[in-house]
């Protein structure tokens, strides 16, 4: 399976357009540390698609080559949208791909109820059509626009796709994800914060990581080192110190044989 990392962010990117920490500042004076939303190309049995529609999916593409357009004026290779969740930043992006002449979404039913709107601003663009993508739920938590909607499985999933197991959002690590993990040559996971006071330490929030949905590192990095495939973090949020490349962080992971994932990094499963 071929596949690319296209972004390794969490919402609003590295630099967030509206924040100054270390992170947005660091990113801003050395270029190499920005990061753009978290997303893959993959190249399934049946075409190649994207993981996650992010703000950004235009300059994405742009940036893997087997996903540009051609020979056509209007020729391409991507056939769709798999979504691991229905946040706005990992879902803006399907309104970006309205200049297609059809795009499949793959999603778990309640991901796709919760963007009927969507469907019907595009369905004078062109034709869009739904399936089932091979999840493993991970989380309950909603959207802040979908608060209001009924609780159920399927909101957050980890997707199953070939030997790859992604989970750019993890909640909760349940016994079937780990068998999943288990049986995976490559796993790329939520590494949103390094520890769990990180978002209230920082003033980015008053909830805790795990309360905003997040398992944090400290608190999978030792079960991710004994599985026996290849292990990376994504999703980093700009107040993370992993997203300063000499922060003693990343010695930590690389002790335990962890990687972070880097925006443009190719993947051979």
């Amino acid at each position: 399976m071929r596949l690319q990392v296209l972004g390794t962010a969490a919402g609003g990117g590295v630099p967030q357009w509206n924040c100054a920490c270390p992170g947005c500042s660091g990113a801003r004076a050395h270029p190499g540390r920005r990061r753009r939303h978290a997303s893959l190309a993959v190249q399934l049995d049946d075409g190649a698609y994207v993981v996650n529609a992010t703000p950004d999916i235009a300059e994405q593409i742009e940036s893997c080559a087997w996903l540009r357009p051609g020979p056509g004026p209007r020729e391409s290779p991507l056939k769709g949208v798999i979504l691991t969740d229905a946040e706005l930043d990992h879902t803006i992006g399907l309104l970006r791909l309205r200049e297609a002449d059809a795009l499949e979404v793959r999603s778990t039913p309640v991901v796709r109820h919760a963007l009927h709107p969507f469907a019907e601003l595009l369905r004078p663009y062109l034709q869009l059509t739904w399936a089932d993508a091979a999840t493993i739920p991970v989380s309950g938590k909603r959207p802040r626009y979908a608060a209001g909607s009924p609780e159920a499985a399927g909101w957050v999933s980890a997707l199953r796709l070939g030997l790859l197991v992604y989970a750019p959002a993890m909640g909760v690590w349940p016994d079937e994800l780990d068998e999943a993990f288990r049986q995976a040559a490559c796993v790329i996971v939520d590494g949103t914060f390094w520890d769990d006071e990180e978002p209230r330490r920082t003033g980015i929030s008053a909830r805790t990581a795990t309360q905003m949905g997040h398992l944090p590192i400290e608190a999978t990095m030792e079960r991710l080192s004994k599985l026996p495939g290849r292990r990376l973090y994504t999703h980093l949020n700009n107040t993370n110190p992993l997203v300063d490349p000499a922060a003693e962080q990343h010695e930590v992971l690389a002790e335990l044989g962890i990687e972070v994932a880097a925006d443009g990094m190719v993947i051979d499963l």
